[in-house]
């Protein structure tokens, strides 16, 4: 008989957590600090979402992906989890960017990045100030069409090199294209370009480690292994409401409020049901468009071995110009390494390589299987070599090789379309109404672009959790007027 994952759960919670990246798991935690009683499920063997690890024989943990953040980050996790999760996050002070145009070295602050577009792309310092400023001022709120790569040509006309520089590090963090709306890298820039690029000391293992053991002292319930079917939605005057969850096998758990951290579109579709939403709402949802993806190639030093400091985050291409096209093309040789020395896990002398490829879903889903293992090999083949042109003879090191694409994110998260990055704009407003069309069912997890990578993530927890605690209250007091 299949072992039982939700063996000892209650029949009910104040709040069931959907999904544990880090909007779920920072959710739980500022609604268990708030009192409530929660319960977190995860249908994957780890928690964390797209901030986990795995490990692989001969020693090797990887990071299944790269990760960088601002410096608000310390913040948020001195505020909404531990001082000593907020301690170990630290600066990455080395980045690259190595490609026909340009061969730079930055520490990403905005004194630094001044210094480069100045000195080696001849900009007037008033002139890149300026740009600052107008990011800086820009407002979520505010009503405007332009597009990011409209804005870009406004202050840099025909400086393609200037606008890779730009442009790139925040397509890889959160799937920008120059289509998109310059809000939306507005604000992500800004939030990057204040000190630089922050990253967790100790690697995502030691991270989740940590939060799971400061929810667990929280009380928060926490089970994996639980692939939730579909939340359970009942009539009540009327009025559809959320009020639990169905596990698959037909366990059925009932709680005042439901927080998912899934993928939006899951979320609306396989979890709530387009029947038991309005049909304007149903609709905007499905016209939510799916962020891109991502392929990483996981490269794993043989013990014993060292490799030469390269540089922590290395944005890497032979492409002569820059789009955000070419970016995702199947056969891009855009890539970014993230570079991990002994001191990215103090206490290790182990050097790892993730060497991350942004990619549509599209591409990878409709290969056959043989085609499909052929462009993994393809990956791990020129991922190496590109590699070899920082590291000479870095193949001879590596004693573990291994590929992930949109494929294998979609097997590990269910996410809709394998995206790493959620959902284009509108998403976002569709993952805020949630609760107003379907009142006890909340949403927390990348959309919009705005809210994704680490630290959009983490706060748009919280400030779902907010609204949930807000809700939960209400119905307490109500069932006891």
């Amino acid at each position: 008989m299949a072992y039982d994952w939700l063996k000892g759960v209650a029949d009910e919670y104040d709040v069931i957590v959907i999904g544990s990246g880090l909007g779920g798991l920072t959710g739980a935690n500022v609604l268990a600090k708030a009192g409530h009683r929660v319960l977190l499920v995860e249908h994957h063997y780890q928690f964390g979402g797209l901030a986990t690890w795995f490990t692989r024989k001969g020693g090797h943990i990887f990071d299944i992906s790269l990760h960088g953040f601002p410096v608000g980050m310390i913040k948020s996790c001195r505020k909404y989890w531990t001082k000593e999760i907020a301690d170990s996050i630290v600066q990455l002070k080395d980045i690259r960017f190595v490609n026909p145009q340009m061969d730079v070295k930055t520490t990403f602050t905005r004194e630094d990045y001044t210094r480069v577009l100045v000195e080696q792309f001849g900009l007037e310092r008033a002139h890149v100030e300026a740009f600052y400023e107008y990011l800086r001022g820009m407002n979520f709120y505010d009503n405007s069409t332009e597009t990011t790569g409209e804005m870009l040509e406004r202050f840099f006309p025909g400086r393609n090199d200037v606008k890779r520089l730009l442009m790139e590090p925040i397509a890889y963090a959160n799937g920008s294209t120059l289509d998109d709306p310059a809000i939306t890298y507005g604000i992500v820039f800004s939030n990057f370009m204040g000190s630089g690029v922050y990253t967790f000391r100790g690697g995502s293992d030691l991270l989740i480690g940590k939060m799971t053991e400061e929810l667990r002292r929280n009380g928060v319930e926490l089970r994996k292994k639980v692939l939730v079917e579909r939340v359970l939605v009942e009539d009540r005057g009327g009025v559809k409401v959320a009020c639990g969850i169905v596990a698959k096998g037909g366990r059925v758990i009932r709680a005042k409020a439901v927080l998912s951290n899934a993928n939006i579109k899951n979320t609306v579709f396989r979890l709530a049901g387009a029947e038991n939403l309005p049909a304007d709402y149903a609709a905007a949802a499905q016209a939510v468009r799916i962020n891109s993806s991502s392929c990483q190639v996981y490269l794993g030093i043989r013990k014993g071995e060292t490799i030469p400091h390269i540089g922590d985050l290395v944005f890497t291409s032979s492409s002569p110009t820059f789009s955000t096209g070419e970016l995702t093309e199947l056969h891009t040789t855009s890539r970014t390494f993230s570079v991990y020395y002994p001191d990215t896990r103090p206490g290790s002398d182990r050097y790892t390589v993730v060497a991350s490829i942004n990619g549509l879903y599209a591409d990878w889903s409709s290969l056959s299987e043989e085609a499909y293992e052929k462009e993994k090999t393809r990956l791990i083949d020129e991922a190496i070599l590109a590699l070899e042109n920082f590291i000479p003879g870095v193949g001879g090191l590596i004693d573990w090789k291994e590929a992930a694409t949109p494929r294998t994110i979609e097997r590990y998260t269910t996410h809709f379309g394998g995206t790493s990055f959620g959902t284009k704009f509108e998403g976002l407003k569709v993952s805020m109404d949630l609760p107003e069309r379907l009142p006890g069912l909340y949403h927390a997890g990348s959309v919009g672009i705005i809210m994704s990578g680490w630290l959009g993530t983490i706060n748009y927890g919280v400030i779902t959790a907010n609204k949930v605690d807000r809700y939960v209250c209400a119905q307490r007091q109500g069932r006891a007027a």
